[in-house]
């Protein structure tokens, strides 16, 4: 307690900027679910809006953020093919989180999200050269019983999760996606194996994949209804766009500097926790206790590696 009040390191105010953020974040699901407007409506605007704001703020906290190297400097053109290739996942992950929540409970959209590590621990040995540890393979095979919990019944459908089976699917695709762009987001951040390190292209990846999120679920938002017209509408969208995405990620990117990647991690686990009560007490979503049950092994597997990989690391350290 003594150290989350500011005596040990970091202090209390970037722990508080994390928990904020965590906060934002799993309001998605319930604003998703008060919108009249077609999943795809919701998820081209939000990211219409997203994209400009995101892009003031970071460009006004962190300056530098955007001076990125040009073909002509060197190192450029490999670049921007890193980071179109980020955005794209990316925006599958924005696209994919919309629709998980539109169709089905909000809980599953992000439990299942939540799996993100399974697939960071798969691939990391290829894309960024580290090693897999038998913590690792515990982690993974908890993370597997987890989804065989989520897919091993159908959910009943309701009001405010439609479209159960289609909705576990958007979810375990957005879990896959988001997995691919953490390690993508280090992976032009540091230059992946050997490469040159680039310090804000994570930022800007985050905004190239707003805008590519926007655009390609353009057609099928104009399609399902066009522009938003009712101030309800408008206002979902807007708070989407600037309060659940845009605030708390320029709050994670001034806390990551000053606190440790295992508090980060385990604070943001309440985003998980918060998002079916939100649900539940602002539309009576109940979600399945098969649900919950898988919901729970996945994030005491998240929690339990994190720490389990601080102690590695603070032993290594020892030793040297």
């Amino acid at each position: 307690m003594t150290r989350f009040l500011g005596v040990g390191t970091g202090g209390a105010a970037p722990r508080l900027a994390v928990l904020l953020a965590a906060l934002f974040f799993s309001t998605g699901g319930a604003a998703v679910k008060a919108a009249e407007l077609s999943p795809w409506q919701v998820a081209s605007f939000r990211c219409a809006v997203a994209a400009p704001a995101l892009f003031l703020l970071l460009r006004w906290w962190h300056p530098g953020s955007f001076r990125l190297p040009t073909r002509r400097g060197g190192g450029g053109g490999g670049l921007w093919a890193k980071l179109g290739a980020v955005a794209v996942c990316y925006a599958l992950v924005m696209v994919c989180f919309v629709l998980a929540n539109a169709w089905a409970t909000a809980a599953v959209a992000t439990f299942l999200q939540s799996t993100a590590p399974l697939y960071v621990l798969l691939a990391a040995p290829m894309l960024l050269g580290e090693k897999v540890r038998w913590q690792d393979l515990v982690v993974i095979a908890l993370l597997a019983v987890g989804m065989v919990l989520f897919f091993s019944g159908l959910d009943a459908p309701m009001s405010t999760a439609p479209r159960p089976e289609a909705g576990r699917w958007a979810g375990a695709i957005a879990g896959i996606f988001w997995g691919l762009t953490v390690l993508g987001l280090r992976w032009v951040e540091t230059g992946g194996r050997g490469g040159q390190s680039h310090a804000g292209a994570s930022r800007l990846a985050v905004v190239l994949g707003c805008v590519v999120a926007a655009v390609i679920t353009l057609p099928l938002a104009l399609e399902t209804g066009g522009w938003p017209t009712t101030g309800t509408d408008v206002a979902v969208v807007l708070y989407l766009g600037w309060v659940q995405i845009a605030l708390p990620y320029l709050l994670l990117t001034w806390a990551v500097a000053r606190l440790p990647a295992l508090e980060v991690s385990l604070l943001l686990l309440i985003e998980p926790v918060l998002a079916p009560l939100w649900a539940w007490w602002l539309h009576g979503e109940i979600p399945s206790l098969r649900s919950l049950a898988g919901g729970a092994v996945i994030l005491c597997a998240t929690a339990g590696h994190g720490i389990l990989s601080a102690r590695r690391i603070k032993g290594a350290a020892g030793a040297a």
